[in-house]
């Protein structure tokens, strides 16, 4: 159900009945290593190249989503799935082998949550009995597309973020134990007109307020409805960028329940700059550390602010500023 402007109510509550959170080398290396279900010792992972270690990353956590819920690829009605490779490959060739029904999406690094806001609609309107959202990157193969390759040696900025190499996903159905996604806010696009390629967060921050703010609004509630808002990826710079402008706007946010997931998955000590992104970088820390924290009690309600720069090698070259978007799903027990 519609309500406000640009929000979903759902009216059955679809269920997360499980999830899964598949890391590389450098995530095994941070405070959330615990949180992943398998964490492979090198950025290769077997492949003969990077982007096909991401489709085996996002096809592991598919798989091992659909085994904790204890059904087989045959039960999954649709899989929807984005990542940040030209043509979204990772996802329409990890769809190739997983066989189910496929929609894919791109909203960069919200599409994590873009994901799970159609899968939810899906599962509310009855279109759908068991529904697989997804996202994944990696470091390497996003690095080699949008900026330098590694081996290059590149210099990078403070204000730089570290794409995570990880993929998340989860099973959602009509029924069953675990969280329920509530309700969700699509975001618009908004372009503040930076076009710096190695400063996203501060591209994406003002992404974020739009929609936490079109979500309060819509669902007449305050920051106190949530135990923990937080968002996808807008990194140190990012999140600092958001919370002064919601404080300037009249939204008083407690820290301790503002976070970003891109200040999560690394420690300082790992050199990351301003934090981390990718689509990886929401999928994996929502899938694996978050909805854990919801079970063992320690949250009772979340909403996931999925952020995303809207760019690509082509707009970038053509020196088009940086569109920003972000969405948001709330899950709760």
């Amino acid at each position: 159900m519609l309500q406000g402007k640009q929000s979903w109510v759902f009216n059955n509550k679809p269920v997360i009945i499980s999830s899964a959170a598949v890391g590389g080398p450098f995530e095994a290396k941070g405070p959330l290593s615990k949180d992943f279900d398998i964490l492979h010792d090198d950025l290769w992972m077997g492949q003969d190249s990077f982007e096909k270690a991401e489709k085996m990353l996002l096809e592991t956590a598919c798989d091992t989503a659909i085994k904790k819920a204890n059904l087989k690829k045959q039960d999954i009605d649709f899989f929807i799935s984005g990542d940040l490779m030209n043509q979204i490959i990772s996802s329409s060739f990890a769809a190739r082998t997983l066989s189910i029904p496929y929609l894919g999406v791109f909203g960069a690094c919200s599409s994590s949550m873009e994901a799970l806001a159609l899968a939810s609609l899906l599962i509310d309107s009855g279109a759908a009995k068991h529904v697989v959202p997804a996202a994944s990157s990696h470091n390497a193969a996003a690095e080699k597309q949008f900026r330098y390759p590694t081996e290059y040696g590149g210099q990078k900025p403070p204000t730089a973020q570290w794409t995570v190499t990880g993929a998340g996903a989860a099973v959602i159905c009509e029924n069953g134990n675990g969280p329920h996604t509530t309700c969700a806010t699509i975001g618009k696009v908004v372009d503040m007109g930076i076009s710096d390629p190695f400063n996203m967060g501060s591209a994406m921050a003002p992404a974020a307020v739009d929609t936490i703010k079109r979500h309060f609004e819509d669902l007449n509630r305050s920051f106190d409805y949530y135990d923990l808002v937080i968002t996808g990826d807008l990194g140190s710079v990012g999140h600092r960028i958001a919370g002064d402008i919601l404080n300037e706007q009249g939204i008083n946010i407690p820290k301790e329940r503002f976070s970003d997931c891109g200040l999560l998955i690394y420690d300082e000590q790992q050199q990351i700059f301003s934090g981390a992104s990718g689509c990886g970088c929401s999928a994996t820390v929502t899938y694996g550390h978050l909805l854990n924290r919801m079970k063992k009690g320690e949250l009772k309600k979340i909403l996931v602010v999925a952020t995303g720069a809207l760019l690509s090698p082509m707009s970038y070259q053509q020196k088009e500023s940086i569109p920003g978007i972000a969405h948001a799903v709330a899950i709760e027990m």
